[in-house]
């Protein structure tokens, strides 16, 4: 395949890949539980929440739009090369910065799996945990191919079961739902921070899935993959943040918020199915997360002149990332993590990466001309 060939990539592959790719990065143990949105959108009450999510959503899709665009420009399809190119021998700092979050966000996963498997069937933690990992260990272990296919049909699954827990929501607690934002203040100053503090750190999902746009044939692409993004992103979250405000603002304090709102509804079936597509989005988001440091280090190795690493190599790399991120998890556990991990995760990457980018970044796309056609490595 030719990148940016017309007619050789799919619609799908060109705009919506990008989205959905972004979308399984930033869903992960919080936004899929629901523990995120009770942390950094539920204190600012329902419309100061909602606002934070669309400021959150505006800040993604400018951000993806941007990094999708010098991507493409700088022919960096993974962080290292990317920021190579953005930081020059700064590029260790993002690499320091991307490991620590990989920690921590495996962490959250292996935490909320566990969670979800001790909820729903009464399992000790660890077997939640263990399920995950293996699930991601295979799916890396596949290569690129295996990580698009598990993200399209994931984000279909998601997508669909998002939307019947909200038509389930305002059918079994509408009212409460109503009277909640009804009686709701207006957006308070903390808005503002909660909506930021959440973009900053979750915005970093735009350089882990840069593998996935290699389909991308302009810079028109890049840009409008990049502002649908940020929508496709939030969508399934804004769904849930409204069901969620029934039952403001106790729903805060719930570890597995979504567990509560699924006790709620008392539709056995759906309490399964919702929970299968949460372990399903805890999947997508830890095999993100992992692939990048794969084709990273991939990329290094091709660079000295040998193959890519194979499928063994890339499920060992796996297995001895999650063997740590597991060990965090069980140590601290998934409140703990989110609260204080992933706020000192935003100002990282806002030192990192979207200073950077929202300067430098600007600055070389603007002077640096559409390339032409590649081939795919």
């Amino acid at each position: 395949m030719i990148a940016g060939e017309p007619g050789r990539a799919s619609w799908f592959q060109r705009f919506l890949l990008p989205g959905f790719a972004l979308k399984a990065v930033i869903i992960g143990g919080g936004y899929a539980t629901g523990r995120e949105l009770a942390e950094y959108f539920v204190p600012a009450g329902p419309w100061g929440g909602l606002a934070a999510m669309l400021l959150a959503m505006a800040i993604w899709s400018l951000v993806a739009a941007l990094t999708f665009a010098l991507a493409r420009a700088m022919h960096a399809y993974d962080y290292r090369s990317f920021f190579e190119g953005l930081l020059g021998p700064g590029w260790i700092a993002f690499e320091i910065a991307y490991l620590i979050f990989v920690i921590l966000i495996l962490a959250v996963f292996g935490a909320a799996a566990g969670a979800i498997g001790a909820a729903t069937f009464g399992w000790p933690e660890a077997v939640g945990s263990i399920l995950l990992a293996a699930g991601i260990i295979v799916t890396t272990a596949l290569g690129t191919s295996a990580v698009e296919q598990l993200f399209k049909y994931v984000s279909i699954l998601l997508y669909a079961v998002y939307a019947l827990f909200l038509v389930l929501a305002l059918v079994s607690f509408g009212g409460l739902i109503g009277r909640g934002f009804a009686a709701a203040p207006p957006p308070s100053g903390d808005w503002i921070a909660g909506g930021l503090t959440y973009a900053s750190y979750n915005i970093v999902g735009a350089v882990v899935i840069l593998p996935m746009l290699r389909h991308l044939t302009s810079r028109r692409d890049a840009v409008v993959a990049g502002l649908i993004a940020g929508p496709l992103a939030m969508l399934p979250a804004i769904l849930f943040f409204v069901a969620m405000m029934a039952f403001y603002p106790a729903i805060g304090s719930e570890v597995l918020p979504s567990d509560f709102l699924l006790r709620a509804m008392n539709i056995p079936a759906f309490h399964l199915l919702f929970q299968l597509m949460i372990f399903g989005a805890l999947l997508e988001s830890g095999v993100g997360a992992v692939h990048a440091v794969n084709e990273r280090i991939s990329g290094a190795v091709e660079a000295r002149g040998r193959p890519p690493l194979g499928t063994r190599a890339r499920g060992a790399i796996g297995a001895l990332i999650l063997a740590g991120c597991m060990f965090v998890a069980a140590r601290i556990g998934l409140i703990d993590l989110i609260a204080s991990g992933y706020r000192f995760l935003a100002w990282m990457f806002l030192i990192v990466y979207l200073a950077p980018l929202l300067t430098l970044g600007v600055w070389r796309l603007l002077r640096t001309p559409e390339p032409p056609l590649e081939p795919l490595p």
